[in-house]
């Protein structure tokens, strides 16, 4: 048995390198960079536009967080961003980032930006994507995803019908693994090391526990997983990140020198902890690009699924959520969580050096409780409980419809019982080759989505085009809505009403 899981993880590991290298890295951001590239710089040309048709409508437009009726499979814009940064705002922004800093300098802080920026459009155009290919299932719940643009949008090209069918298949395949692992037992098992670290909770309670939760909320399908997301995504955001924000304002006279370290070691004007300089450069941007991708998962067709279930009507309206969830995500999450640790005085800001011994979400704890005492390791307790737990029930959805597409809306069910039960098992069980899976799975999602959203990027253009036509220019133009028949007139009845 030894030999055989000696044997598996010497392989995952050689495939975890190829899936995770650097071309592969290369091939994320160049996806989001050619996006960038044919919306004309939507993130920033429509800045105006994206932040009051996303955070701006939660306080102007009532359609923005309006519940459906009981009977209404639909979820709320609102409640389709809180479950997808559910699953994104988790132990890669606190676990995440310090490994960034730990195996790239400061220096990666500035890559997970970069990544950050281009991503955004990539999350646009998934979102875009998965509104305008979706369809109604046997439950009158909306099915959206990478599974369906690959099948339906590529495979509708000439030559391509096999491919795509294939390749819809995969991503799904993926996506059910990736469910298990870096969407449950990783992050069940952070939860349950830090209850027993920093409060001598027993792994078998905080697994008994966290499965009986989890079990009343994700049984009750999605409406009940947004109903709750959408309460404690955004009170566990706000919490972190004032205290987040107190500590950086206690070391407000560091911000400069954290600014100059980032974009020091970014470049290669400093070496990462003593080391070569080139070194330096490729594990800042490695690492950075990483853990970056790791944080909003911009690009591996996960958050689309969920997004997919939005009550909107306009495809461009649920990409720009898709641009809001990875600026909160990464730019804002991410970014104080890096200043904190780098302002707490545990990292050397000339040469990117690590002082403290701690290693990944201790390291944080410790930068925590340079202002907070002992009371910062155990609010990094609760807040990994909190993200990881939330991160679980989006990852359930995930894994459902991947699973759904697999073997039908009637067998969801027996997923759903898996899944939980799998949580108790996540708790109790060393999972060093579970994260390596896991890593090795979530990465593989990203390659077939990323065919499709390449591919079907022209489709992306001009669906951004319509929109601005229509809604910014004020054209009077046929909207672009789906590309199934019956559900665009349904849509454009919608629209006009």
């Amino acid at each position: 048995m030894g030999n055989f899981l000696a044997t598996v993880e010497k392989v995952n590991g050689a495939v975890n390198s190829f899936v995770w290298g650097l071309p592969m890295l290369i091939l994320l951001v160049g996806t989001g960079i050619l996006m960038t590239m044919l919306t004309k710089f939507y993130q920033v040309s429509h800045f105006k536009l994206w932040v009051k048709s996303t955070i701006g409508g939660i306080f102007k437009d009532k359609h923005v967080t309006a519940h459906t009726e009981k009977d209404d499979m639909q979820i709320s814009q609102f409640q389709s961003l809180c479950t997808a940064l559910a699953a994104t705002i988790g132990t890669g922004n606190i676990a995440g980032v310090a490994a960034a800093i730990l195996s790239g300098g400061p220096g990666a802080i500035f890559w997970m930006w970069v990544v950050a920026f281009f991503g955004m459009m990539t999350n646009f155009s998934e979102n875009v994507l998965g509104i305008y290919y979706r369809r109604r299932n046997e439950k009158n719940e909306w099915s959206g995803g990478a599974m369906y643009y690959l099948k339906d949008g590529l495979g509708s090209k000439k030559g391509c019908a096999e491919l795509g069918a294939f390749l819809a298949v995969m991503f799904s395949i993926f996506c059910v693994l990736a469910s298990f692992g870096i969407g449950n037992m990783s992050q069940i098992n952070s939860i349950a090391v830090n209850m027993n670290s920093a409060f001598g909770v027993p792994y078998i309670i905080t697994g008994v526990i966290l499965m009986v939760l989890a079990g009343l909320v994700i049984v009750g399908g999605l409406k009940r997983i947004a109903s709750v997301t959408e309460r404690l995504v955004p009170f566990m955001a706000i919490i972190y990140l004032i205290c987040s924000i107190v500590i950086v304002i206690i070391n407000f006279d560091k911000v400069g020198a954290v600014f100059v370290s980032i974009f020091k070691g970014a470049f290669g004007m400093r070496a990462v902890g003593g080391g070569i300089v080139g070194s330096g450069v490729a594990y800042a941007l490695q690492w950075g690009m990483k853990r970056g991708v790791f944080s909003n998962e911009a690009g591996l067709g996960s958050s689309v699924m969920v997004h997919s279930a939005s009550n909107v009507r306009e495809p461009v309206v649920q990409g720009m959520w898709g641009i809001f969830e990875v600026f909160a995500d990464t730019i804002v999450v991410c970014t104080l969580t890096a200043f904190a640790v780098l302002s707490s005085g545990l990292v050397n800001l000339e040469t990117g050096e690590v002082i403290s011994d701690a290693v990944s979400t201790a390291l944080v704890a410790e930068a925590f409780s340079t202002v907070y005492g002992s009371a910062g390791s155990a609010f990094i307790a609760i807040a990994i409980l909190f993200f990881a737990f939330s991160t679980v029930l989006g990852w359930s959805q995930y894994g459902k419809k991947g699973f759904e597409y697999l073997f039908g809306t009637k067998a969801t069910k027996l997923y759903q019982i898996i899944f939980v039960v799998f949580i108790l098992i996540g708790a109790t069980m060393d999972l060093s080759l579970a994260w390596d899976l896991s890593d090795t799975f979530n990465g593989m999602m990203a390659i077939p989505n990323l065919i499709g959203v390449i591919a079907l990027s022209g489709t992306v253009m001009k669906i951004t085009q319509n929109y601005i036509d229509r809604k910014v220019r004020g054209k009077n133009v046929k909207p672009m809505l789906s590309s199934i028949e019956e559900i665009q007139d349904l849509h454009e009845q919608e629209l006009s009403s």
